[in-house]
This record gives structure tokens, sequence and C-alpha cells, in this order.
């Protein structure tokens, strides 16, 4: 692992500024996210976990097809999110519609035959939960404490959250979601970011979008910025090294000596990269950054820490 130097931002004339948020397409998200897990499961140490994490975002994909209509909040509640800058969808307040129960319940049902024997006990522990058990564990995936009793049912339960609130930020859309006063928290949905990406959009390059772990929002921070404690000193850039990686230089870690944070950063100019799909892809990256005395700044909601 070594430290790089970011090069500069040069975007080029546009006359339109570039969106600050950009909600996610239901149509595409976890079905370009299953076939990224693919992608990298080909001659991975881990291609195993991956090709399975690959089916359940399958699984989210079909889910979401068949999401309800769920209710969302009216132009009064919009309104008054945009004029005090608040997230519209707060992960820990807006009213959890019980489609997500059914949601994590037909996931279950289509990862479990392709899942390893110690998941299938999990899966089906989780089957045999009733809606208040359920809901106890989503409360404690929305407060990112993915830890202690039953922490290997979590993702499970991250997973149909993410299709509940990735079905609410899709249908709210850009225009109805404002820049917040927080900038390392999602503006749709207050939670926290599992990585950075760096993308292109419209004729503007090398810019920075922050992508939520739970609604699949992006909203854009500037580069070479801490999105912990918005520190723009002392930001450094850790990366894997060695043989048989992927498609060198895609994940890079973005460290803070601020508040000795960490959040990895992925470019879209490498290929079809994915936040989640290439976070988890590269924990060695994570391994080395923990033993350099980083911490992560953001959930990945699919990955159980520890496990």
């Amino acid at each position: 692992m070594s430290a790089t130097i970011e090069s500069p931002i040069i975007p080029i004339k546009s006359s339109s500024e570039p969106p600050q948020v950009i909600t996610p397409d239901a149509a595409t998200v976890f079905a370009n996210r299953a076939a990224r897990f693919d992608q990298l499961a080909d001659g991975h140490v881990l291609g195993d976990w991956l090709r399975f994490l690959a089916e359940l975002s399958r699984a989210q994909h079909s889910a979401l097809t068949e999401f309800p209509l769920i209710a969302l909040p009216d132009a009064d509640l919009l309104a008054r999110a945009r004029e005090h800058r608040m997230p519209p969808l707060p992960a820990q307040s807006w009213p959890r519609d019980p489609a997500w129960r059914a949601t994590l319940r037909q996931i279950i049902a289509a990862v479990s035959p392709l899942a390893p024997e110690v998941a299938r006990w999990d899966l089906s522990r989780l089957l045999g939960f009733d809606n208040e058990h359920l809901d106890q564990l989503a409360d404690r995936v929305l407060r990112t404490e993915l830890y202690g009793e039953d922490a290997a049912l979590l993702p499970y339960v991250g997973a149909a959250l993410q299709v509940l609130w990735t079905a609410g930020a899709s249908r709210l859309g850009s225009p109805a979601i404002a820049a917040i006063d927080a900038p390392g928290v999602c503006p749709c949905c207050g939670f926290l970011p599992v990585a950075s990406v760096v993308r292109h959009v419209g004729e503007v390059a090398n810019l920075r979008y922050l992508h939520c772990a739970l609604c699949n929002t992006e909203w854009n921070l500037v580069r070479v910025k801490c999105a912990a404690c918005d520190a723009n000193e002392n930001i450094g850039y850790r990366e894997l090294e060695g043989e048989g990686l992927q498609q060198r230089g895609a994940v890079r870690g973005e460290t803070c000596e601020s508040c000795k944070s960490y959040l990895k950063i992925v470019y879209t100019e490498k290929g079809g990269v994915d936040p989640v799909a290439d976070d988890l892809a590269t924990l060695a990256l994570d391994i080395l950054l923990d033993e350099a005395g980083y911490s992560r700044s953001g959930p990945n909601l699919l990955l159980i820490p520890g496990g």
C-alpha cells in the first residue's frame, strides 16, 4: 500500500451546472451491482462470497421491480425539508412501510438455495422471527449498530432496507432533494456514505460524489476533503499494490489525519465500478488501513464487521 497524490480537478467548460444530488435509477442500480460482483469474483480469493453477493443484489433488483407504491412525504413536508435543509426520508424517523418485511422474506427465498450452509441457517432463523423482532433488527441497522448478537443476520435486513429506501429515493427524484448543511451525510435519508465515486457528469470531468449506503443516492462533495470531519488538509490516498489486482487504481482509501478516519473512493474511468461491490472486493485495503490506525467512517450494509 502506498500514498499517492491526486491530480487536480480539470473541469470542462459547460453551460449548465452538474447536479448536486443524483437519485438512484431503480431499473439499474442493483442489476449493475450484481454484474459488478460477478466480474470481481473471477479469480478473487473471496470469489464464492462475491458471487453470493451478486445473487443477493439480483434478489434486491427483483424485489425493487415488484415493490409497491408506498406513501412518500407530501408537497408540504417536502417543501419544509428543502427550506430547513433536512433529508425528506430520514433513516431514523421516516415511518417504515411494512412492505420492507415482505421484501426481506422475498430476498431470503431467492438466495437461500444458493447460500452456503452457515448462511442458510441464518436465513432460516430470520424467517422464524416475528415482525417485532425484525423491526428491532432494522432499528439496529439504521443506527449502524452492526455488531453484537445476531450480527450475521443484519446484512440481509440491510439489503431489504436498501430496497425500501432506494424505492423512495428513486420516486422522489433529484429535484425534490436539496443539499443539506451536513455535507457528510445523505441529503435524502441522512445516512452515511459507503464510499466516494469520481465520475464524469455531462461535460464536467472528475466530479466527486458520496454514495449513500442505504438509499443509493449520490451527492456532490469537493475533492480532497474529509467526508467525516470536513478537513481539507492532511488528506492522503492509499491503495493496494501487488500482482493480480483487477483494474489497478480503481479503488483507493482516502485518509484524514485530523480525525484518523478513511473512506474508499472509486474511479469510474477505470470501468464499470460500483461503490458497494468494489468496496467489498477490496477488504484487504480495509485491513491495511485499520492496521495503520484509521477507522472507517461509513458502513457497507452487506458486510458483517469482523465477520
